[in-house]
């Protein structure tokens, strides 16, 4: 199985993480006077209230004036707000150049979060000219700060050679930096590079630990790559088909729609329970919701597998 779900680059353009110290504020008569009088974080945080419509009907539009007011204060948290209303179009017209002066405005500032979707706007050339050393660095500065999202991003650089000479080693040290710090990604890339010896020696049992860390933070993909090793390791005092086929369906379960390469896992482990049938109807499925069809060859070798009364084995 070359699919064990590895490393996703997770720089995504979301509100998701964008408080200064996590905190919503409730809407409120005294939050309101704050902003009113010129509070730049009271400002946001009405922003945010509106946004999400916390204590207040959400009012989109509102939240942008309110994210403007701060952002234009100074403040970057604001700024960064701002810049993902342009990004996403909310409660303005989508103007991705337009996010990128303001992300720029915040990341500059030494902004963590604003610096490590900078980044990501540097690395896919999303309202800015594509320049991954740029990435490269403001996901360094990022990363430097304790960021878990920018120490993530770093570490996919180093292992792909992104801006920056390949270093799997380097690569694992900002996984884990991110990973002790109890972000379910940085676990999963973690628990990645032990099951494939990428930057530290390969160790399955290592590996199992950090995805269960993972999954334990919520992540489905986390009791996936469980079964996966479970049910299609080369060695064989690692294979348990039953437990293989326990954490597939817990991981279809938590999924929040289909996945294709949970379905994968789970035919795998039917297959080495020794239930064909199940296993090729369930990777007919996870074919048949596969995105990317780059994997397309590899899923239908492990189908024809099945087909043949065979379970799958890693790297076949």
């Amino acid at each position: 199985m070359k699919r064990l779900i590895g490393c996703l680059l997770s720089a995504m353009i979301t509100i998701s993480g964008w408080a200064e110290d996590n905190k919503t504020e409730l809407y409120s008569a005294e939050l309101v006077k704050k902003a009113e009088t010129g509070d730049a974080t009271a400002q946001y945080r009405l922003g945010q209230c509106y946004q999400k419509g916390i204590g207040v009907a959400k009012d989109e539009k509102k939240a942008f004036e309110w994210y403007k007011k701060s952002a234009v204060q100074g403040n970057a948290v604001g700024q960064g707000y701002l810049g993902l209303c342009f990004y996403n179009g909310q409660g303005v017209a989508q103007d991705h150049k337009e996010s990128v002066k303001w992300f720029t405005k915040a990341a500059e500032q030494g902004y963590a979060y604003g610096q490590h979707v900078l980044g990501g706007c540097y690395q896919r050339g999303i309202g800015v000219a594509k320049d991954e050393k740029k990435a490269f660095e403001w996901y360094t500065k990022s990363a430097e700060q304790g960021n878990v999202i920018g120490q993530n991003n770093l570490g996919w650089c180093y292992r792909d050679g992104i801006g920056v000479a390949k270093d799997v080693k380097k690569a694992f040290e900002w996984y884990s930096k991110s990973a002790e710090q109890g972000n379910a990604t940085g676990q999963i890339c973690v628990g990645y590079c032990y099951s494939r010896g990428i930057g530290v020696t390969k160790d399955e049992k290592e590996a199992v630990k950090w995805y269960t860390k993972a999954a334990e933070e919520g992540e489905p993909h986390g009791l996936s790559n469980i079964a996966l090793i479970y049910a299609t390791s080369n060695d064989p005092s690692m294979r348990n088909g039953k437990e293989a086929l326990k954490f597939a369906q817990k991981a279809v379960q938590k999924c929040v729609k289909p996945d294709s390469y949970i379905y994968a896992a789970l035919a795998a482990a039917f297959a080495e329970q020794g239930d064909f049938e199940m296993a090729v109807a369930t990777q007919e499925k996870a074919i048949s919701i596969l995105t990317n069809k780059i994997q397309e060859k590899d899923y239908q070798n492990e189908l024809n597998a099945y087909k043949n009364k065979k379970p799958w084995r890693d790297y076949q």
